[in-house]
């Protein structure tokens, strides 16, 4: 997609952000004016830092690591988030469309795979704004929207041809969990529309000749401790919906940060047993496509973003 289409995606964007209906909630603010719904993103970017990931699947950190830009604020509430410092606290920095898309260009000169947006949909008409001005300027790395899950497929109807690769959450296979843990409680119906919407636009996951992700879906699933994600329900919901060789990401790294030691049992991590029994299931389902992820997951990665360098991986 060329960057003048890519500024009309971004100037409709706008338009969904006035009054806002740019996720699920739709709030209804004039974000234009610097009103400030539950997200409390205003008209301009807010990103908290921007740097070469190496913790997500192995196809996205080929050849220097995904280029990650963390955006701030979110439009859940999640009491066990591990971002919890720039989604619900006070870490941020807003910036300029030049700016963001100078980040973009920063990473690509570093080796980066590609340019990962990080929790992007509550700022996605600066997002394609400066990915515009980006693409301009020789910006060529695919892109990856990594998401919550919790988006309106109005919005993702803009980003057709332009997102090459999503990776979004199935956080809940329930809404009373998603309302209890993330005050989000019509997650369910939503999350599942969007991935669908996801998976029309880029299908399964491509990998080029070096292993790295050129194209595609991988759906994460989070395992929280007694299923109250609900994974063994998301994955039959999976089964019924998608391709078995759709790419599933099965998560071990829960830790109890945030409020989760105040919820039990969020108070705790994930036991060996009741990850293992996740992943039996899914190979069980026939799912071709799977990634593992370390146990030992739950003592490293866990980023401080009031560092310079909020990431250390043992």
């Amino acid at each position: 997609m060329t960057p003048d289409e890519i500024l009309i995606r971004a100037e409709k964007a706008k338009g969904l952000s006035s009054p806002c209906r740019l996720c699920p909630r739709k709030c209804g603010v004039d974000r234009p004016s610097e009103e400030k719904g539950f997200c409390r993103a205003g008209a301009l970017p807010s990103v908290a830092t921007a740097l070469p990931h190496f913790g997500e699947e192995p196809p996205l950190t080929r050849s220097g690591g995904a280029g990650a830009i963390f955006f701030s604020f979110c439009n859940m509430a999640c009491i066990y988030c591990q971002n919890h410092q720039i989604s619900q606290g006070p870490i941020t920095t807003t910036i300029g469309f030049d700016s963001l898309a100078q980040h973009m260009l920063n990473l690509q000169k570093l080796g980066c795979s590609n340019i990962e947006a990080v929790s992007p949909s509550h700022h996605l008409p600066g997002f394609l704004t400066a990915l515009s001005i980006a693409r301009r300027m020789g910006l060529h790395l695919p892109i990856v929207y990594n998401s919550n899950g919790y988006e309106s497929t109005e919005t993702l109807d803009l980003l057709e041809g332009v997102i090459d690769i999503y990776l979004p959450d199935l956080k809940y296979a329930s809404d009373v969990m998603a309302l209890r843990y993330s005050a989000t409680g019509d997650y369910v119906e939503h999350a599942r529309k969007a991935v669908l919407k996801m998976h029309e636009q880029v299908g399964n996951l491509v990998l080029a000749m070096n292993g790295a992700a050129t194209k595609g879906l991988i759906l994460r699933l989070l395992i929280l401790p007694v299923d109250i994600s609900g994974t063994f329900q998301t994955l039959l919901w999976i089964k019924d919906n998608f391709p078995t060789a759709v790419t599933i990401s099965l998560m071990a790294q829960y830790s109890p940060l945030h409020k989760a030691n105040q919820h039990p049992p969020l108070n705790r991590r994930v036991t060996q047993a009741e990850y293992d029994d996740m992943v039996d299931m899914a190979w069980s389902l026939g799912f071709e496509n799977i990634f593992v992820q370390d146990f030992s997951s739950q003592d490293s990665g866990i980023p401080d973003f009031s560092s310079h360098e909020p990431f250390q991986w043992d």
